[in-house]
């Protein structure tokens, strides 16, 4: 699914020029730049999930049918088939919000794309370009059933795979040149020398991208496999739902180590090029060496309280070394320093998620290690069926690390955020607008999603068969516990 949708790169650039007439009327009010920003901020974290789902779910989609293939095993091609359906649902509905996203790009922030459009324009074409590839092949993949080979159709979902991780990556690579502008110099107001090659391979590139694609891969393992988590804990055992919790959560569960490596990369990336950030994530208000690792608490009057500090912590992770200096938020002005309880609780979040559920894959994987079945636990199921949630949360509060971090500069070091609204005022009756659309779009994608999920449990649906409600069958010889009956 398209990170931003294909329009964004369209309508976000070409549409800029009108707005920008507007600049002249001065900075937009506290009242009008707050609403930009929730608006913002609010279609944002919409959106990110259905993206991180459309950068997951075809994985999800290609294995499966893979295993469909190569164990010639129904149940594998059940799930492939309402999988495919839930795909092409969430890809419709994140490229209305894409497109919402699109518009509130060149209409709320002028002074970003209308400076900057040309030296980020590229990643946004990129993006676009990315987003149709996806959208034809989502297209041929659902229509291709029964039409063409097994083997065929299975070749047909790799561009689906392949465009929506390179549509995440084109457009995770502007948000992080917004981090690291770099690629063009600027001349008495105006853009020159613009190489968009190095800017859209800015230092924060790497560390971001990688960041974001695989917390999408896990948001939708750990999503998927929810849902079959709260199936299982309602007795529904047989073995179709044991491979939709299985399969979904082994990737997640992949990933989470990985993810929290990364992580430390991305930390040790900040202590080097926006300290003030990681400053405001760990609540550093001044330049020390020892510096203190600050679990929870909020900031007043320049100091942590309520906080449980680990000695020496924070320099030990920058530099591997207790007497590793951390630069503090004292090294800028009052005014140029983010709000540091708001970063430093959402990156709290962040951490702890990653960790809850690095170690609940770690329960996973020892017991498929001995049994080679899933936790016998009720309450591995239980902590499971809040993964999802749990994964989302991690992802939302992430961004807000990244981006409430950087204020109050949109562009860091080069545009205020005042400096890049749209003055007009106003602003507040279209965030309302936008929170009226999101509303009516959540309650008829739960609505069609339901629906399916309904009629899917029907002897009728897509000429399924339906398994008997009562304890499920003994696996055939040779068949994996995990998908048999537990006992």
């Amino acid at each position: 699914m398209s990170g931003l949708s294909g329009l964004f790169g369209l309508t976000g650039l070409t549409g800029l020029a009108v707005p920008m007439s507007a600049a002249a009327a001065g900075p937009a009010s506290p009242a009008d730049m707050f609403a930009a920003r929730m608006q913002m901020g609010f279609s944002l974290g919409w959106h990110i999930v259905l993206a991180c789902l459309g950068v997951g779910m075809p994985a999800l989609l290609l294995f499966t049918e893979w295993r469909a293939l190569r164990t010639g095993d129904d149940e594998y091609l059940r799930l492939v088939h309402r999988w495919a359906k839930a795909v092409g649902v969430l890809f419709a509905v994140g490229a209305v919000s894409g497109t919402i996203l699109s518009f509130e790009m060149g209409l709320l922030w002028p002074g970003l794309m209308g400076v900057y459009g040309e030296v980020i324009g590229l990643p946004f074409a990129l993006e676009g370009n990315a987003f149709f590839l996806e959208a034809i092949f989502i297209g041929v993949y659902l229509y291709a059933w029964g039409r063409l080979s097994p083997r065929l159709h299975l070749l047909t979902g790799v561009p689906v795979l392949v465009a929506g991780v390179a549509s995440a990556f084109f457009v995770v690579t502007a948000n992080a040149w917004m981090n690291q502008p770099v690629g063009f110099t600027l001349e008495g107001g105006r853009i020159r020398d613009v190489d968009p090659w190095r800017a859209m391979m800015n230092p924060a590139t790497p560390p971001q991208t990688l960041h974001m694609i695989i917390a999408a891969f896990m948001v939708t393992g750990f999503t998927v496999a929810s849902v079959y988590a709260v199936a299982l804990l309602r007795g529904r055992r047989d073995r179709y739902h044991r491979l939709g919790f299985a399969i979904p959560f082994a990737l997640g569960a992949v990933f989470a180590p990985i993810q929290i490596v990364v992580g430390d990369y991305a930390a040790r990336f900040l202590a080097e090029y926006q300290p003030v950030k990681l400053a405001a994530m760990e609540g550093v208000f001044r330049t020390r060496s020892h510096a203190p690792l600050s679990l929870g608490g909020v900031a007043v009057n320049e100091e942590m309280r309520y906080a449980v500090e680990i000695p020496s912590g924070l320099s030990l992770l920058v530099g591997n070394s207790p007497s590793t200096v951390v630069r503090g938020l004292d090294t800028v002005p009052v005014a140029d320093r983010p709000p540091v309880t708001t970063v430093h609780l959402a990156f709290d979040t962040m951490v702890a998620v990653g960790f809850f559920l690095l170690l609940l894959s770690a329960w996973f994987a020892v017991a498929w290690w001995r049994h080679r079945d899933l936790p016998r636990s009720p309450w591995f199921l239980r902590l499971a069926a809040i993964s999802g949630v749990a994964a989302a949360a991690a992802v939302e509060s992430g961004w807000i690390v990244t981006e409430v971090g950087r204020q109050p500069w949109t562009v860091y070091g080069r545009l205020r955020t005042v400096d890049a609204v749209n003055p007009v005022p106003g602003l507040w009756a279209g965030f309302v607008v936008v929170l009226l659309v999101y509303a009516v779009l959540t309650v008829a994608t739960v609505y069609v999603l339901r629906r399916m999920a309904r009629a899917s449990r029907t002897p009728e649906a897509a000429g399924e068969e339906t398994h008997a409600p009562q304890e499920p069958e003994e696996p055939a010889q040779g068949a994996t516990p995990a998908t048999g009956d537990r006992g």
